[in-house]
């Protein structure tokens, strides 16, 4: 990637998680003070949650700078494994919280549920889902292959599907209400908290997948796999070579990418081997990350 449209990547993820990070403080502060006034468990827990997601929030935005500062003595590969390591706490944060707001739901139950007011529940839930929604989309066209924007996206549309789960208890609450099983409505505010970990539960798993997998350098995506294979195979065509040993990882926003021709030593100079390597370069920088890339032709099948 060059530098200028790589410094222009880098301010759009950091313009996106700043707007992120404000809205989430506006959205969770009343979230937690409705939720406190009106003793509303899953409205509070909904708070917490967005609350959570502002010190992530704070987290990706410190690790998108850093990361930015490129190689220096103490760091000579740069610091991009910062962006796994903050996907990696995100998704332990949040099946933190998801636990703890389960243990409570379980407690609620225990002790005979809590009163429940449907139409505040109801207004809250239709608000923050519309925001959530909107949030999710804005940011990830603000930066669009950001990794740690990509989970900010997936707290925000978890947290709509949180909201969605509030309106759908609330109308549950009214008919129940209404049909006077008002000792069955006071655990729809429990329940609501419970079903609401289960859905999001998706969320946290996903997140600690994959920043453990940069983090342990393992291979990228599929996706990511196949076009790197293809760029390659597209190299390997054009000089005639024969299939490579193709190695690749991808921490933050740098891919490495190590690939190996074994080839009649006889047959290559110095000068040949540069032109394989600068096409390698060429055929994978429009994939739009840092490319770090090791090409080799070798003679000996050992040294692959």
């Amino acid at each position: 990637m060059s530098a200028g449209v790589n410094a222009a990547f880098m301010n759009a993820e950091r313009r996106a998680l700043l707007y992120s990070l404000w809205i989430s403080v506006a959205v969770a502060s009343g979230a937690l003070l409705l939720g406190i006034v009106t003793s509303t468990r899953i409205i509070v827990f909904d708070g917490a949650y967005m609350g959570i997601g502002i010190i992530l929030s704070w987290l990706s935005l410190r690790a998108a700078i850093v990361s930015t500062t490129g190689p220096t003595n103490r760091f000579p590969f740069g610091r991009d494994a910062l962006t796994p390591l903050v996907v990696l706490i995100q998704g332990l944060a949040i099946a933190g919280t998801l636990l703890f707001a389960a243990g409570d739901a379980i407690v609620i139950i225990r002790d005979g549920g809590s009163p429940v007011n449907p139409i505040v529940i109801a207004t809250y839930g239709t608000t923050t889902a519309a925001v959530g929604f909107f949030v999710a989309r804005w940011i990830s066209r603000k930066s669009p292959g950001s990794d740690l924007v990509l989970a900010e996206v997936s707290q925000w549309r978890a947290g709509s599907v949180l909201s969605v789960m509030m309106v759908a208890g609330a109308v549950a609450a009214v008919i129940l209400q209404n049909v006077g099983l008002d000792l069955v409505a006071r655990y729809i505010d429990p329940v609501l908290v419970l079903a609401a970990c289960v859905i999001v539960a998706a969320v946290p798993i996903r997140l600690v997948k994959t920043g453990a997998n940069e983090l342990l350098e393992g291979a990228p995506s599929l996706e990511l796999s196949a076009a790197v294979a293809e760029a390659v195979g597209s190299v390997e065509k054009a000089f005639v070579l024969p299939p490579p040993v193709i190695r690749s990882g991808k921490v933050g926003r740098k891919l490495y990418v190590e690939v190996d021709f074994i080839v009649p030593g006889s047959d290559w100079n110095i000068g040949e081997e540069d032109a394989v390597r600068r096409a390698v370069n060429s055929a994978l920088e429009p994939l739009g990350l840092d490319i770090w890339a090791v090409v080799s032709l070798t003679a000996d099948p050992d040294l692959a």
